[in-house]
């Protein structure tokens, strides 16, 4: 009886042998077969593998990062020379100088107000008539808001008018910021180094601010 249950525990061991590793596949005996590559593929290689340098992280993140177009202006001609004094140290392809005037412009006007609470509430009561408003460009008119900006006076008092028919009392017309001709500096592609100098330009710039490229 032991003999005959050696014999048989010898012949599974031998058919579990015979069925993994693929013998009995021809009569449909045998493991499920792994046929995907691309699994392979996948795997990591620990030989292609490689420490990049801090200073090549930040050159490839520089690369990868679109370059950033900046402006300021118009500059007046009495500031003008001082921008240049900055930009003598920089490359020449980094910067350029080129002629511009703006319009001047005028603005249906509601202030000063006392406070910004006062702005505040009165931007509440202007969205109950559905009254537009923006932010102002010139600080000596805050705290206030504007209803409209035009390129005339005249464009300007009829905005005013219509704005009458609709309950706006206490609004007027004023000139924003008069015309303005100058000189507009433009850095159309910063890089790393152009961008550690731009505090020693924004001293000269002074009130001018740097802003996106139009």
């Amino acid at each position: 009886m032991l003999r005959a249950f050696v014999l048989l525990l010898l012949l599974a061991n031998a058919g579990y042998y015979a069925w993994a590793n693929g013998y009995l596949l021809q009569w449909g005996l045998g493991p499920a077969q792994q046929s995907e590559p691309h699994r392979l593929q996948q795997q990591l290689q620990p030989q292609a593998l490689r420490v990049i340098p801090g200073d090549e992280v930040r050159r490839l993140e520089a690369q990868a990062r679109p370059p950033e177009c900046l402006q300021a202006g118009p500059i007046e001609d009495a500031a003008v020379g001082r921008v240049r004094q900055v930009l003598a140290a920089w490359p020449a392809s980094a910067w350029t100088l080129e002629p511009v005037s703006e319009p001047a412009r005028w603005i249906v006007y509601m202030g000063k107000y006392a406070s910004d609470e006062n702005v505040t509430r009165k931007k509440g009561e202007l969205r109950q008539i559905g009254v537009a408003f923006e932010p102002l460009s010139n600080p000596e008119l805050e705290p206030g808001l504007s209803l409209g900006g035009f390129a005339t006076q005249a464009a300007a008092d009829e905005h005013l008018e219509r704005l009458a028919t609709r309950g706006v009392r206490t609004a007027r017309v004023v000139q924003e910021r008069p015309e303005v001709r100058g000189q507009r500096l433009t850095l159309a592609a910063i890089d790393d180094g152009v961008r550690a100098r731009l505090d020693d330009l924004r001293s000269v710039l002074g009130a001018r601010t740097l802003r996106p490229c139009r």
